[in-house]
């Protein structure tokens, strides 16, 4: 019996998975509001008094860097310590990976019906996996081949310096620059950079803002959902919307092919998160590809690079689980 769980800042999913059934089929499953709650420690207990069981071991994909078996998790004021896991919820074996690397244990192991095509390409038979997965934030990661299997390995890339691929993206850097320190890919590439976007292209005046957009993000307690979900619906012919999110696919475009190069990602791209899945026919209009590929000598390399977007809702629980029975 093992529990596994995917911790993030909006959202903590559970599941109950035995080697018997395997990491498809969760014996049972909870989503919980991650703020309503002090800590993992009570999500768990909780959980598993609902569920009736008694668990001995977990792995838990949480975002944000796990360093030596602890881990403050992101937009949440949460500090995670394996040790103090395993006491607190009298557990003998507690792990914790980055939610990314979590993810990247279930790439292998994805259906067809879980991905979406944007380039077929010509996957190369053991070349490294890169996955760039934006949701609230960036979460990037890949998995390199051992000769036996893929091995996933974490990263924070998506923290690293925001690199411009445009002179109109160079003015949008030179915008936020002007009002905080360190501008990253997430900063820019993310459901939470999205609206540093907008903010740009609204007080630089190279689009307007209507004034019924205007009250509608006034009143939104995330401006992120009306900008994307304007932009997707283009009878509404929001000019704002529309070029905030064509920055985004571009900016997420550039960045997943920065990350194809830096681990040569022959075996294919991954775009993971809630993101991706959500925008997809911003996604297929030919801008993603174009900024994936624009890297001047390399673009015939980058050509070839199979490209997907993963659909399944539960991917990095699956990854949890798959980690902790792949041990058993």
């Amino acid at each position: 019996m093992l529990l596994a769980g995917d911790i993030g800042g909006t959202k903590t999913v559970l599941g109950v998975f035995t080697a018997g059934k395997g990491p498809h089929a969760p014996l049972v499953q909870a989503t919980f509001p991650s703020a309503g709650y002090p800590s993992l420690e009570a999500i768990v207990r909780e959980f598993l008094a609902r569920a009736e069981q008694r668990m001995e071991r977990a792995v838990f994909g949480v975002a944000g860097p796990v360093v030596a078996g602890r881990v403050t998790v992101t937009n949440l004021p949460w500090m995670l310590d394996e040790a103090q896991l395993r006491a607190e919820l009298s557990m003998s074996s507690v792990r914790l990976i980055n939610d990314l690397t979590a993810l990247a244990y279930a790439v292998p192991h994805l259906a067809p019906d879980d991905l979406a095509t944007l380039n077929e390409g010509q996957p190369v038979e053991g070349g490294a996996i890169a996955i760039v997965a934006p949701g609230t934030g960036l979460g990037e990661a890949y998995l390199v081949w051992d000769g036996r299997r893929y091995s996933p390995c974490a990263s924070e890339g998506g923290h690293a310096d925001y690199a411009p691929a445009t002179l109109g993206e160079v003015e949008l850097l030179r915008y936020l620059l002007e009002r905080v320190e360190h501008v990253s890919f997430e900063y820019v590439c993310s459901g939470s950079g999205l609206p540093n976007i907008y903010a740009y292209l609204r007080d630089s005046g190279r689009a307007a803002e209507p004034g019924w957009l205007s009250a509608q993000l006034a009143a939104a307690e995330d401006p992120t959902p009306v900008i994307v979900n304007t932009a997707l619906d283009r009878r509404e012919g929001c000019e704002i919307c529309v070029a905030t999110l064509d920055t985004f696919v571009s900016i997420l475009g550039s960045e997943a092919g920065n990350l194809a190069l830096k681990v040569l990602a022959t075996g294919g791209v991954y775009l993971g998160g809630g993101i991706p899945p959500r925008i997809l026919p911003a996604l297929g209009d030919g801008r993603f590809m174009e900024a994936f590929r624009r890297k001047g000598r390399m673009a015939g390399l980058l050509a070839d690079v199979p490209v997907h977007v993963i659909l399944h809702p539960g991917a990095t629980l699956l990854g949890a689980a798959l980690c902790g029975l792949e041990s058993v």
